[in-house]
């Protein structure tokens, strides 16, 4: 009977023991559809996605490419980002070498006198080791969650650098933008000019009987030139923010014109962006495999596995070897001169049995972690998802809005070249010349502006895809 209950209880451990050692499986499933029907349907079968596309082969104007891999050399978010991954990696480490024993040298002596007697020395030059057996799973499980950790780092730093590259991205097509806003003002400016000296010299001349359209043409003149100082403004401290994140001094930034960047090059077709190898969005589940946020929640819900094991673990006996070797003149308490060698070994098992409920609770709040981490990784995939339908919606729109506001500023310079016109030869009032102007520029300005946002959704979508990690 004694035999028989030995080996239940025996089979009892083994089995407890089995479950301790049993490999992360992901349980929670992704969202269906998470591009939402429209976007999903669109792109049933397409395995094409823009995400895997390095970001050089994204990103192809030469300036901007300099200034990504500056950014990348230098800045120190990524810089940190690369720490983390070497302090995981040497936890990783550490977690492996936990297999094998702990060795360490222990020499001692001391001399000691008793009444009368002479001096006497002992010494001791002992090498002692210590040696865990994960027989429960414990190492075992802390090596896994030290990998899924270690992972996770390194997903960090594909997320630092992608996020980046889209500031970097963003900052200089907002400077090529600043820039097209300079030329149109800068040109408004020189036309404006050449309209206030027309109606001055028909006022003088007699033709136009009120100084008023004088005083109007001046004011939206002036109003012309302070935005000039506000955009050259603009420019100078856009550079400076983009110095700060390159981690260099305050200086210009080389960079192409608005027409001549390879990336940002427009034609009659419109943006070179908006072409429809910059908008392919692949299938839903590639989202999985390149967005660094989604594969690092999933990492965190295994490293949240693992500590939930080990902390199940903790409830089994820790078994451990410890032995010395050295080298004594005092062994079992009797002087022998000279020494010789000492060898001892000793196995110790010990079993928890009260630990005024610490071991419970830790247990819960693993399991407690485990199942936040489950939650945080579906909103992550639902995000993701919603990330990649709000840029190509702004990419659609923006692609929508190009067309109309090129046909307007044609228009529009059509009647500003025909108000003038009448004007030079006094067939209508400066109020019809001022509304045409003023309609002109903010067409321009408002087209330059569409081009830029259009620009930022393609990006967005890029980043969104997860691309600019590699």
């Amino acid at each position: 009977m004694k035999k028989v209950i030995l080996m239940f209880a025996v089979g009892l451990l083994f089995t407890g023991c089995k479950s301790l050692y049993k490999e992360y499986e992901p349980t929670v499933q992704a969202p269906e559809n998470i591009f939402g029907d429209d976007i999903t349907r669109r792109n049933a079968g397409d395995t094409v996605t823009i995400a895997q596309l390095s970001w050089r082969e994204f990103f192809t104007d030469p300036h901007l490419q300099q200034l990504i891999e500056l950014a990348l050399a230098n800045n120190t978010d990524v810089n940190s980002a690369r720490i983390s991954v070497e302090k995981s990696a040497l936890a990783l480490k550490t977690a492996k070498l936990a297999y094998l024993p702990s060795v360490s040298l222990g020499p001692q002596g001391s001399l000691s006198k008793y009444g009368k007697n002479s001096w006497v020395k002992t010494y001791d030059l002992g090498l002692n080791a210590l040696w865990d057996i994960d027989v429960f799973g414990s190492i075992t499980n802390k090596k896994r969650a030290a990998k899924a950790a270690y992972l996770q780092s390194q997903l960090y730093e594909e997320a630092v650098r992608s996020n980046l590259i889209s500031t970097v991205a963003q900052y200089y097509f907002k400077l090529l933008l600043l820039d097209r806003e300079m030329e149109i003002l800068i040109q408004t400016d020189s036309l404006w000019a050449a309209s206030l000296e027309t109606e001055k010299a028909l006022w003088q001349n007699g033709l136009e009987e009120y100084s008023t359209a004088i005083n109007q043409l001046e004011s939206s003149w002036l109003t012309v030139k302070t935005e000039i100082v506000d955009t050259r403004n603009g420019i100078r401290t856009l550079e400076n923010e983009l110095c700060k994140l390159l981690c260099i001094t305050p200086q210009p930034i080389a960079r192409s014109r608005w027409n001549t960047s390879e990336d940002y090059h427009t034609s009659a077709e419109g943006l070179r962006m908006f072409e429809s190898q910059y908008l392919r969005v692949g299938i839903p589940a590639q989202l999985l495999e390149y967005r660094p946020d989604i594969r690092m929640a999933n990492y965190a819900m295994e490293e949240a596995f693992y500590n939930t094991q080990t902390a199940r673990a903790a409830f089994y006996p820790s078994i451990s070897l410890s032995g010395s070797l050295g080298w004594t003149n005092s062994a079992g308490g009797v002087i022998s001169n000279p020494g010789s060698i000492l060898l001892s070994l000793v196995g110790s098992l010990t079993q928890p049995i009260f630990a005024r409920g610490q071991l419970k609770a830790n247990l819960k709040a693993n399991q407690l972690t485990e199942e936040d981490q489950q939650k945080k990784y579906v909103q992550t995939v639902i995000e993701a998802g919603n990330d990649v339908n709000q840029a190509l919606t702004d990419c659609q729109a923006a692609i929508e809005k190009h067309n109309y506001f090129r046909r307007q500023v044609q228009v529009l310079h059509s009647a500003f070249i025909d108000t003038h016109y009448l004007m030079d030869n006094g067939q209508t009032s400066y109020l019809e010349v001022l509304t045409a102007q003023e309609s002109f520029l903010s067409a321009q300005l408002n087209e330059a502006e569409n081009l830029y946002n259009g620009a930022q959704a393609v990006i967005a979508l890029y980043i969104a895809l997860g691309g600019g990690s590699k």
